[in-house]
């Protein structure tokens, strides 16, 4: 199974890849994860994140490959990735000199409006955990990753939907909904 999950920063990717990964037993690929990591790559790419900016779609080309051929060969949810339609082509191309095409395209529509006070609780729920909230998590920079987001992703909801290829599902449901709704989205992929 190969899946690719789109939406707006703190529309619940992260969760829901984490539990499409859990369900399928296949790889949950985030390349917000990876450039976030303390690696050399990821703390090249710290400040523009932390400013609410992309990395170059060669860099996320080269951590995505790194992953589809290596943990994530048989069978990955990609959370964050594609965000410009470029890296729709780059990955396309990657997947097809693996012999692999995508099983589905989902994108987890979200009210704009209500992602702030999401974002708001994430970084309450890190900080009552003990945990440093994301740097990203502030009012400020999901503005700025959100006017990104409609600049560059844009383009990707609407190639993939011209494809056919793009199925939508409410993000802003409760967490188990929205799962369901993916668990029976995929049932319908993975029988057809």
């Amino acid at each position: 199974m190969r899946i690719v999950l789109l939406g707006p920063p703190g529309a619940g990717k992260g969760t829901q890849a984490a539990l499409l990964a859990a369900r399928y037993g296949i790889d949950h690929v985030s390349t917000g994860d990876m450039l976030r990591a303390d690696t050399p790559v990821g703390r090249r790419c710290r400040a523009v994140i932390d400013a609410g900016g992309f990395v170059s779609d060669a860099l996320a080309l080269e951590l995505v490959s790194e992953r589809l051929r290596g943990p994530a060969a048989s069978g990955f949810v990609l959370d964050g990735y594609p965000r410009t339609a470029a890296q729709v082509g780059d990955l396309d191309g990657l997947l097809a000199g693996l012999g692999h095409a995508l099983d589905a395209v989902v994108e987890l529509a979200v009210d704009e409006a209500g992602l702030g006070a999401r974002v708001a609780g994430r970084a309450a729920a890190a900080r009552a955990r003990g945990e440093t909230p994301r740097a990203d998590d502030t009012p400020e920079t999901l503005a700025a990753r959100l006017a990104t987001y409609r600049t560059l992703t844009a383009p990707v909801l609407a190639r993939y939907a011209a494809e056919g290829r793009l199925a939508r599902i409410d993000g802003m449901a409760p967490p188990e909904t929205v799962a369901d709704a993916l668990a029976g989205l995929v049932a319908v992929r993975r029988a057809a």
